[in-house]
C-alpha cells in the first residue's frame, strides 16, 4: 500500500512540475546562438564573446552561428520558427526584430520572442573614410549637393533612417547593401561607397574612419562631440542589443537563461569587450523593465514609419 502511495506521489509531481524537471537538467547539450549578421561586425563579436560567458553561467556549452543576409531576417527568421526549448537563442538588435515586422512581410515580430536581456547599447553613426576628404555631417551635405553619393546600407532600418535625413536635405543617395559589419568596413574603406551607417564596427577603426553623425538619441561614448540625429532632425534610432529566445520556451527554462543571461552581460570579459574594444556602454536590463522598453521602442518605430513611409 506504502509503495503503491509512493509510486502515485511520484507521478503526480512528475506531471505538476514536468518544467521543473526539465530545467533542472538543462542544458543537456549545446545551445546555438544565432547572429543574424556577418562574421566581423560588432553583433557577431559581442555574440561570440556573450556566448562563452552565458555558456560558463549555465554549465553548457553556447555555440554562435552567423546566419548573415537580408539585413538580418534571414537569422531572425530562423530563430523565430526554431524549437521552444532553450536551445536555440537569438542575439541581435532591437530593430532587428522589431522594424521589419512593422515596415516589411516577413514571417515574425516583436510577439515571436521572449527577450531574455538586453546587454548593451549600440553606436549607430555614419561614417566616412578618413581618405575620402568628407570630415563633417555638413561636409557630406555640401559634397552631396554638387553629385549623388552612394552608402553601404545594413538593413531596412538604416536605410530608412538615412533615406529620412536624405528627404530633410532634398537629396538622393544610393544604397549599396552589405551584410553587417564586416562587409561595411572593406567596403568604406576600399572606396566602394561615398558613406556608411555602421552599427558600432566604427570604433576599431577611429584611425581610418570620420564619425560624422550619431544616428541616436544620446551622444556616442567614444565621439560625444558628434552632433546626434535627434538633435538635428528629431528622431533617433533604437540602441539596444539583447538576447532572445522563440516564444513559449517553457517558463522555468526562461527563468534560468534570463538569469544566465545577465550574468553574462556583467561578467569581466564581456564589459571589457564593450568598454575597452567596441567603445559600447554595457547593461544588464531584464523582465518587465526591458518588456516596457520595447514596446516603448517599437510604439515609435510605427510612428517613424507612418511619417517616412508616406
Amino acid at each position: 500500500m506504502l509503495s503503491k502511495l509512493i509510486k502515485g506521489t511520484c507521478a503526480a509531481l512528475a506531471l505538476v512540475l514536468p518544467g521543473a524537471a526539465l530545467a533542472a537538467d538543462y542544458p543537456t547539450h549545446p545551445i546555438t546562438l544565432i547572429v543574424p549578421y556577418q562574421a566581423g561586425g560588432s553583433i557577431e563579436t559581442m555574440g561570440r564573446v556573450f556566448a562563452d560567458e552565458l555558456g560558463q553561467a549555465l554549465g553548457g556549452k553556447v555555440l554562435v552561428k552567423t546566419q548573415p543576409g537580408a539585413g538580418g531576417k534571414i537569422g531572425t527568421t530562423a530563430a523565430a520558427k526554431a524549437k521552444a526549448d532553450g536551445y536555440t537563442l537569438l542575439f541581435a538588435p532591437d530593430s532587428t526584430v522589431m522594424w521589419p515586422a512593422i515596415a516589411e512581410d516577413v514571417d515574425y515580430s516583436l510577439d515571436s520572442f521572449e527577450p531574455l536581456a538586453e546587454v548593451a547599447v549600440l553606436q549607430q553613426a555614419l561614417v566616412t573614410s578618413k581618405a575620402s576628404g568628407i570630415a563633417t555631417f555638413e561636409d557630406l551635405i555640401a559634397a552631396s549637393k554638387k553629385g549623388k553619393l552612394s552608402y553601404a546600407d545594413q538593413n531596412a532600418i538604416s536605410r530608412a533612417y538615412v533615406n529620412y535625413i536624405a528627404k530633410k536635405e532634398g537629396l538622393d543617395w544610393v544604397a549599396v547593401p552589405t551584410k553587417g559589419g564586416g562587409e561595411m568596413v572593406p567596403f568604406l574603406l576600399g572606396g566602394k561607397v561615398d558613406f556608411a551607417w555602421s552599427g558600432g564596427s566604427h570604433n576599431r577603426y577611429l584611425d581610418q574612419m570620420n564619425v560624422i553623425l550619431a544616428m541616436t538619441a544620446e551622444p556616442l561614448q567614444t565621439t560625444p562631440d558628434v552632433p546626434t540625429i535627434q538633435s538635428k532632425y528629431g528622431v533617433a534610432m533604437p540602441t539596444g542589443a539583447t538576447v532572445w529566445a522563440p516564444k513559449g520556451i517553457p517558463a522555468e527554462i526562461l527563468a534560468k537563461l534570463t538569469e544566465a543571461s545577465v550574468t553574462a552581460a556583467k561578467s569581466e570579459a564581456f564589459t571589457s569587450l564593450l568598454n575597452d574594444k567596441l567603445g559600447f556602454p554595457a547593461v544588464a536590463v531584464s523582465g518587465d523593465q526591458l518588456r516596457q522598453e520595447l514596446d516603448q521602442v517599437n510604439a515609435g518605430l510605427k510612428s517613424v514609419y507612418e511619417t517616412t513611409s508616406k
